[in-house]
């Protein structure tokens, strides 16, 4: 009986400790758990204000602490992804990464006449920028980096995890306002590859978190340009953009430009020439065994 009990409870685990169960269960557990902390945040806090950028920096620290959760008591494993030592050197090193090229891919705009700042606005909406660096840097690498890629990587191997990630991440920008199908394929070219790549080269989230929240930022308060579509926010330059689309990215903001996909995706591959130098492409789990 105790054996039959035993053997079940194998069975159980496995099941639990497959990649694509912990897939579900951990996109769940970070999605809700973030999705219920903006609500509060919208109920409790001034989005604009000092306390939007507190609830936002909560609502990035719980959804931390519910992925760190999970691998702890679901995948039983240690705290690699998020490593407190690495946190000093590698998210320092994503932000530089990722203000610097939005900064170097806007310069090109400019000088192909598809920007012009204006002037010198002030601060500005700086704690709302800096919530949505924070929250989307942090919670949407945890979902479609720490989550998707690494458990999809684990099943499909590397190559098929960053294709499918790539072209999630692209998906979900669809449903932002002045979306297209050129921006969601931007999205995953320039943003899905440096991204991905960001990950797999170091095996931790820091730089991914880092460039994400930085370029986001960057685009969003430094040159007050539409974030992922929308509305352009109250940012410290005043900037007008005009030519076609392919050149400033239309309504949907710089990172529907090719000038974006062109310098962000060359990146992106820099950085995955590194991981293929470095052996860190993995094989799907069918060649592994």
């Amino acid at each position: 009986m105790e054996r039959a009990v035993q053997a079940k409870a194998g069975v159980i685990r496995r099941i639990i400790a497959f990649p694509l169960t912990l897939l579900v269960i951990e996109f769940l557990a970070v999605g809700l758990a973030a999705s219920l902390g903006s609500a509060l945040l919208v109920r409790m806090a001034d989005p604009q204000g000092l306390s939007g950028l507190l609830g936002a920096t909560g609502i990035a620290l719980l959804s931390i602490a519910v992925y760190l959760g999970c691998r702890h008591w679901i995948e039983r494993s240690a705290n690699d992804e998020l490593s407190p030592g690495a946190l000093a050197r590698e998210l320092p090193l994503g932000l530089l990464i990722g203000a610097g090229l939005f900064t170097a891919m806007t310069a090109i705009v400019a000088a192909l006449g598809g920007i012009t700042i204006e002037r010198v606005n002030g601060l500005g909406a700086l704690w709302a920028m800096l919530g949505l660096a924070i929250t989307s840097g942090t919670i949407e690498e945890i979902l479609f980096r720490g989550i998707l890629l690494r458990h999809i990587e684990a099943m499909l191997g590397t190559w098929a995890a960053l294709v499918i990630t790539s072209a999630l991440f692209g998906l979900a920008h669809l449903a932002n306002p002045g979306a297209s199908l050129f921006a969601a394929f931007a999205i995953s070219m320039e943003a899905g590859i440096l991204l991905g790549a960001a990950y797999l080269w170091t095996r931790r989230l820091w730089v991914p978190i880092g460039i994400h929240a930085a370029w986001n930022f960057t685009q969003g308060w430094v040159f007050s340009v539409p974030v992922s579509g929308g509305i352009a926010p109250d940012g410290l330059l005043v900037t007008s953009r005009a030519g076609p689309d392919w050149l400033t990215g239309g309504a949907f903001g710089l990172e529907a430009s090719a000038v974006a996909m062109a310098v962000a995706t060359l990146a992106g591959l820099f950085l995955l020439l590194r991981v293929v130098r470095e052996g860190g492409i993995r094989p799907p789990m069918w060649r592994s065994a």
